[in-house]
């Protein structure tokens, strides 16, 4: 169920950016939590937020404190996420495509060699090698990163999407 909602949100995410949406929302899970945090930590989203059904004030974003979860409202929870986008450059997405790699058939794994292969830019079969501001999320046993943090820390992992602008 997890990887079936990452790629409905690698979907949601690259439709909300193609619409200019400022802000949008995703369903509440750990896999969801973790990707959007990776985005956040690589630069492709400005905020990442829980909250209920209604997205939270934009002006209060900083200082906003969501409800605590219980088992009466943990189903109503959404994830908020803020997208960036690039005001000089004809407000241009900063997250142009995000495409899923893994589906839930077909989990798509790599080792540490191919995953320094894939950053440096080359293929490593059969998956091409990231271009500039491209960027891969990867679900490891550390938890979920982007290619370059797996690298530092040792890791392979199930190759989740692919960012790009």
């Amino acid at each position: 169920m997890g990887l079936s909602n990452v790629v409905n949100m690698c979907s949601h995410l690259q439709n909300a950016s193609r619409a200019r949406l400022g802000l949008t929302s995703v369903p509440h899970t750990k896999y969801n939590l973790s990707v959007a945090l990776a985005l956040h930590r690589a630069g492709f989203l400005s905020f990442v937020t829980r909250g209920g059904r209604y997205p939270p004030d934009p002006a209060t974003i900083s200082t906003f404190e969501p409800e605590p979860l219980t088992t009466a409202n943990v189903a109503k929870q959404r994830l908020w996420v803020g997208l960036k986008y690039n005001p000089g450059n004809g407000g241009e997405p900063v997250m142009r495509y995000i495409t899923p790699i893994t589906t839930p058939k077909r989990p798509i794994t790599a080792k540490l060699n191919a995953l320094e292969r894939l950053a440096r830019g080359f293929d490593a079969h059969p998956h091409r090698g990231l271009n500039l501001g491209e960027s891969l999320i990867v679900g490891t046993s550390l938890g979920t990163l982007e290619v370059r943090e797996a690298i530092e820390r040792k890791v392979g992992g199930i190759l989740l999407c692919r960012v790009g602008p």
